[in-house]
């Protein structure tokens, strides 16, 4: 087995809670939140630590993690969002789980990660602008969450 293959089965073993009533599993969810905080990463590389850490630290408050969780979630995502053909894989599992309260607060996460170096490029309001349309948030509401982390 291979060594990212038996981290992942570590990681699902030991800290994450399997499976919900649902079918999809709380390990999903965070792993597809996760992916999506990945991306944003690599919209813009030149600000790649702060990003990181950044991410390490809102996936620790967003699912309550320790930091060793927390960064095997970002070594799981990060191979995820590489094998990933679009952004859909993550979204709907989002979509179909997360209050209406808790996708405000992964666009609001993405936020943040975008304005970490107080530039707003392109690719990284878009990044934004599709996922909040892949979890069906108004516009209005996707410019307002914008507005508070900027203002934040």
């Amino acid at each position: 087995m291979s060594i990212m293959l038996e981290k992942i089965k570590h990681f699902f073993e030991n800290h994450i809670n399997l499976a919900n009533s649902q079918g999809i599993s709380e390990d999903q969810l965070r792993i597809a939140s996760a992916a999506l905080f990945m991306e944003m990463m690599h919209m813009d590389e030149s600000v790649e630590r702060e990003k990181q850490d950044l991410i390490l630290s809102l996936l620790e408050t967003m699912f309550n993690l320790t930091e060793v969780q927390a960064s095997a979630l970002i070594e799981i995502a990060e191979h995820n969002r590489s094998q990933a053909t679009d952004y859909f894989e993550f979204t709907h599992l989002i979509c179909a789980e997360f209050s209406h309260a808790q996708k405000i607060q992964l666009i609001e996460s993405l936020w943040k990660i975008a304005f970490i170096d107080n530039n707003l490029d392109v690719e990284e309001e878009y990044l934004v602008d599709k996922v909040a349309r892949l979890l069906f948030i108004p516009h209005v509401e996707f410019l307002e969450a914008r507005n508070r982390v900027r203002a934040g």
